[in-house]
């Protein structure tokens, strides 16, 4: 091929390729315009105050920073386990104006067919994910157990906020799984699941790292073991398991660890706002100064975007029928 062949290929390749990227840049620019003088409702699904409020706030106050003119308003859509805030935020017109966050346990919750769910978390708009949450059991200290062996002959109480929720489905499934003697007593907010931990009122507790690391290293517990996460300075769940069905529980609640902190909106935002909305959550995301807020509040910022996530949400409700028989049980035995 001539010099000058090749040569016109590659600038018309680039120009193309320009040509692309400008386009690119046009729809998501005149889509931003939307936005300007607009107001978005950021649904967060518990009450004010814990993990999912300080998230959602935080994001939403950037977002709106890279969504100029725009105005993001948090609202506290608690209960339910979440269910209350995402059936609102899958119910609300797609006009790009209601986006929102709730927890992974609505996976739990969508494979067992729960009724009052309204949603098919597939069809949601993702704009992504912002943290990882690892499991972890912790056994308090006045225990005196430290070992995972100690722990399998143990009697205890753990709390749990509600069932339904990813905390009470996860806990009885990690129970079962690895038959550990414990009773389960739902009905504990964050701070009084603190207290009673610290009364000796239950004795160990399963949830998110970030939930128990203060509690840990101001002495009042131990971390026993982790399931997912990146981190590799506890032992893992999966060591202790021989069983392969059971072994599929733990790697499930594994692969959900990851994605932690969701944002979505209703299914059908037009393509353009989607678009806008998504690389304003990217940019906030990406920002070094939420970043820095997040990670001194000990959540640091672990980010999946768009139809990644979607991806990963279709993967975790494509499980085989005796794990979603397992967690139907679990979720449909009466609370003490």
């Amino acid at each position: 091929m001539p010099w000058y062949q090749s040569q016109r290929g590659v600038t018309f390749g680039l120009a193309v390729g320009l040509a692309g990227a400008l386009a690119h840049n046009a729809i998501a620019a005149g889509d931003s315009e939307f936005y300007r003088g607009k107001t978005v409702s950021y649904i967060v699904s518990t009450a004010p105050g814990a993990g999912y409020d300080f998230h959602g706030r935080l994001v939403s106050e950037y977002m709106q920073r890279y969504l100029p003119g725009s105005t993001f308003v948090v609202k506290n859509m608690p209960g339910a386990g979440h269910i209350i805030g995402a059936n609102f935020i899958y119910a609300s017109k797609p006009d790009g104006l209601t986006i929102g966050t709730f927890n992974t346990g609505l996976i739990y919750n969508q494979l067992t067919g729960l009724q009052s769910i309204k949603f098919d978390l597939a069809k949601f708009s993702w704009l992504g994910k912002g943290e990882e949450e690892t499991r972890v059991f912790l056994a308090i200290s006045q225990t005196g157990i430290t070992t995972f062996d100690q722990l399998k002959s143990a009697k205890m109480k753990i709390p749990v906020s509600g069932v339904g929720t990813a905390a009470y489905v996860e806990s009885r499934l990690i129970v079962e799984a690895l038959g550990l003697n414990f009773e389960i007593i739902p009905g504990y907010a964050t701070a009084e699941e603190h207290l009673a931990l610290r009364r000796g009122e239950v004795q160990g507790a399963a949830g998110g790292r970030t939930s128990y690391q203060s509690f840990v290293d101001q002495g009042h517990g131990k971390f026993i073991f982790q399931i997912g996460g990146r981190k590799t300075d506890l032992p893992l769940a999966s060591e202790f398991v021989s069983d392969p069905a059971t072994l599929s529980v733990i790697n499930m609640i594994g692969a959900t660890a990851q994605l932690a902190r969701f944002t979505a909106g209703p299914p059908d935002i037009p393509a353009a706002r989607l678009l806008a909305l998504r690389e304003a959550y990217r940019s906030a995301l990406e920002d070094p100064e939420l970043r820095e807020k997040s990670a001194k509040a000990g959540r640091p910022i672990v980010p999946m975007y768009g139809d990644e996530v979607a991806e990963q949400v279709i993967l975790a409700l494509q499980q085989p029928p005796e794990i979603v028989a397992r967690m139907t049980a679990i979720i449909n035995t009466k609370a003490p």
